[in-house]
């Protein structure tokens, strides 16, 4: 009896040895379906280089009001300003690749992706969401120019200061663009830390024009100080009907602030789609379709991470063509 006694007591012993080294091993696991129960469990962390008011700092703002009730944790924004974003993408750099972080990249990233002016590289980040496609905006204080005619035409005799945000980026690239394919002199570029205060420095009188999202300057032009004078898009815009695009007016030019979401290339698959369908669901729903159409846009500025992933590649290669047109980069 002693003999089994001591080996029923050894099996016990075992088995719970075993149990606790099963347990042990799902929770090392990364990425695991324990984890993935769990997540999210802690704030997310939504990066931005933009300052308060900007069109990448609202449309964050946008995506996040839903956003946050879809993967039930609170969500908060991360400002890390500087180097047309090489700062934040740098930044996110240092972040664990565990989806507590998500990166806001625009079009200005892919063109300091382009520069080599950051460490990030395009496999360093994983496509989650596309938030917005967003039309560049030629705008002016209003009264200044009588027509888009008038507007190119004064600039075909001497040339004006546009106002932009950062250098070497979508917003003077765009200025660039568009006196150069339309004949008119080389515009001189003053740029500005925001939309926001760029907005706000046109109607002071500190350029001529601004290179700016709807978004940026939605009160301004409601007030009736600033004029919206050429889309620089391939068709006029639903909110914008009256104002004429570069290529109506024999400009082949049109580029877009395009805005989206990624995350860390390593984050685990099953929090990456969490993640993605939170996203989705989230600018899918009225609220945020809402701030869409309240900027011009529809609900095909909104697309997942296939359709978002081929647009990040095409994105640094087209603004890497036209950087190097310019003379920003050999």
């Amino acid at each position: 009896m002693k003999h089994h006694s001591t080996h029923t007591a050894t099996a016990r012993t075992l088995s719970l040895i075993a149990g606790a080294s099963a347990l042990a091993l799902s929770s090392l696991m990364p990425g695991g379906q324990a984890e993935a129960q769990e997540y999210p469990s802690k704030t997310i962390e939504v990066i931005t280089h933009a300052g308060n008011g900007g069109g990448t700092d609202v449309t964050t703002r946008m995506m996040m009001l839903r956003a946050r009730r879809e993967l039930n944790a609170d969500m908060v924004v991360v400002n890390k300003r500087g180097g047309g974003g090489v700062v934040a993408m740098d930044y996110y750099l240092t972040q664990p690749a565990d989806g507590y972080s998500i990166l806001t990249f625009t079009i200005g990233h892919a063109a300091e992706l382009a520069k080599n002016e950051t460490k990030m590289t395009l496999d360093d980040i994983r496509p989650i969401a596309r938030g917005t496609d967003d039309p560049q905006i030629l705008m002016v204080k209003c009264g200044v120019y009588a027509d888009a005619a008038d507007f190119v035409a004064q600039q075909k005799d001497e040339p004006i200061t546009y106002g932009t945000t950062h250098l070497g980026n979508i917003d003077d690239v765009s200025a660039f663009m568009f006196t150069k394919k339309g004949g008119m002199k080389t515009p001189k570029i003053l740029p500005f830390d925001g939309g926001g205060e760029l907005a706000t420095q046109l109607v002071a009188g500190a350029v001529d024009a601004a290179v700016l999202n709807l978004a940026e300057a939605g009160s301004q032009i409601e007030s009736g100080d600033v004029c919206p004078i050429v889309v620089l898009a391939d068709k006029r815009m639903s909110a914008l009907p009256d104002v004429s695009t570069a290529k109506e007016m024999d400009i082949p030019v049109s580029f877009s602030t395009v805005r989206g979401f990624v995350v860390h290339k390593d984050t685990p698959d099953d929090v990456a789609a969490k993640i993605e369908e939170a996203l989705m669901k989230s600018m899918q729903h009225s609220v945020y379709q809402g701030f869409l159409t309240s900027v011009g846009l529809d609900s095909s500025s909104v697309a997942g991470s296939k359709e978002w992933g081929n647009q990040l590649n095409t994105m640094v290669t087209e603004m890497a063509s036209a950087l190097k047109e310019l003379g920003f980069i050999e």
